[in-house]
């Protein structure tokens, strides 16, 4: 972040998120660091200066890139001010991107505020929900969460998709348990019937009908279909352990979140539980030693630790612990219509909140090539450069003539970390050229972009009806006031 060892930095909200993301108090990290914790507390406060000397002793003691330091959080949370700010709504005013930029930085807490409230805005537009209903229904003074959805993936980006208490509880487990891998189906279900009277039972489709598991309290049966493959029948296991082992860590870390509505809490506690699961089948220290030895081969991976390739890459977004982090890795999941169901990164890439992907990212090309593993050099507006791989995947399998479920899954990192990745070998990196895409339509500025779904919500539309163009759109190169 500076080559001048001598120069002092104001970053104080930059500094205390990553101290919150570390799991640390003042107290702890002035002790890491040697320094006081009210010079923590004044430094967080942007009342003292941190040295280049405290930034270097950071990360060496926690294991932590200065580069990711500088603009990782910032980044993200300017391409949130960015799209919001991009709407017609605000039209009329100008506001400069340094600006936008200083927000970022200096008020993280405002920037993720106003993205909920625009969100809120968004879905009332049109018409996805019954906000104004649902107001007029409470009580003055309550509080209204838009999308349940958006503020647990808002949740789980403010803790970097790293969960410490669970990877300790999923690797405790695991410990206990002492089983190989192609034993561990076996393994969680004696655990759950010695230790909480849980029998297992795999049943049959057409009892099961359109349920792929079931937790029948009363008698004390976890019951799961037929369909479910090997991987899938252990996650679930994991799932119901975590559930029955794990409720005062799940409560701890949702107590952080501060006051939810309930379907917020409730599906905060689910993801908390699926991450349990993916952790006990794939533990952080074993999985990670793997990871790096194997150059992040996914499907060696996956059969090393008997799971799918999508738990896989979606465990590789999660690497993140102090001393031992993996490839930041973004992720996502989509369907053939280009729904995205999941969203993850543990690095800078910017997500759309309001939008779908860019068509010209060869994720969605897998489904014309489903038995293929697709690479690709991504390059984005600002010039950031990004690696991806991308496969499709069919999860569970459906009886006929019901449609088989397919989704792609996309897993990529910048094009600094790529040489790590075994997809990358004989690359040149540095000269491979990138396909140039956006974070989504309404928000990209290419112009003669061939897939371009609608025009820039920043230009303003140009109709000509003696021209014909590449893409069904013009638009002016002004930028919209």
């Amino acid at each position: 972040m500076a080559s001048d060892s001598g120069k002092k930095l104001f970053v104080g909200p930059r500094f205390r998120r990553i101290r919150q993301q570390l799991g640390l108090s003042q107290t702890q990290i002035a002790e890491g660091l040697g320094i006081s914790p009210s010079y923590i507390n004044l430094i967080e406060r942007n009342q003292r200066p941190v040295t280049a000397q405290i930034l270097l002793r950071l990360a060496e003691t926690y294991d932590l890139d200065l580069r990711d330091l500088a603009t990782a959080d910032e980044d993200r949370f300017f391409a949130e001010l960015n799209e919001i700010f991009s709407d017609p709504l605000f039209r009329q005013i100008d506001l400069p991107k340094q600006e936008l930029r200083d927000l970022a930085e200096l008020c993280p807490g405002v920037t993720h505020s106003l993205q909920r409230l625009y969100a809120a805005y968004t879905e009332a537009r049109r018409g996805e929900t019954l906000v104004a209903a649902q107001m007029a229904d409470r009580d003055e003074g309550t509080r209204f969460e838009a999308n349940p959805i958006e503020r647990v993936r808002d949740l789980i980006e403010a803790n970097r998709n790293y969960f410490p208490e669970l990877e300790t509880a999923a690797e405790n487990l695991r410990d206990e348990l002492s089983a190989a891998t192609e034993e561990l189906f076996s393994a969680l279900a004696t655990r759950l019937r010695e230790k909480h009277s849980v029998v297992t039972r795999i049943m049959p489709v057409d009892v099961m009908r359109e349920t792929l598991r079931r937790f029948d309290r009363h008698r004390r049966q976890l019951l799961i279909s037929e369909l479910v493959d090997g991987p899938g029948r252990a996650f679930q296991l994991a799932f119901q352990i975590g559930l029955s082992e794990c409720g005062g860590i799940f409560d701890a870390i949702v107590g952080r979140a501060g006051p939810l509505d309930d379907t917020p809490r409730r599906l905060y506690r689910i993801t908390l539980a699926n991450y349990f699961a993916a952790a006990a089948m794939m533990p952080y220290q074993a999985f990670h030693g793997a990871a790096e030895s194997l150059s992040y081969d996914v499907h060696v991976l996956a059969q090393r630790f008997n799971a799918g390739f999508e738990q896989v890459c979606h465990r590789l977004t999660t690497l993140q612990r102090p001393n031992a982090r993996g490839v930041p890795f973004f992720m996502l999941r989509v369907d053939n219509a280009g729904n995205v169901s999941k969203r993850f990164s543990s690095g800078t890439f910017p997500f759309s909140k309001f939008g779908g992907t860019c068509p010209l990212w060869n994720v969605h090309s897998t489904f014309d090539t489903p038995d293929r593993l697709l690479k690709q050099v991504i390059e984005l507006p600002d010039g950031n450069r990004y690696f991806s791989i991308a496969q499709m995947v069919r999860r569970p399998v459906a009886p006929h003539p019901q449609p088989q479920p397919r989704f792609a899954i996309g897993l990529g990192c910048e094009i600094r970390h790529a040489s790590r990745l075994v997809y990358a070998t004989g690359m040149d990196l540095e000269k491979a050229e990138g396909t140039p895409i956006g974070v989504n339509c309404r928000l990209c500025e290419r112009e003669n972009c061939s897939q371009r779904a609608e025009p820039p919500i920043t230009r303003t539309l140009i109709l000509d009806e003696n021209t014909r163009r590449v893409s069904s759109f013009a638009f002016s190169n002004a930028r919209e006031l």
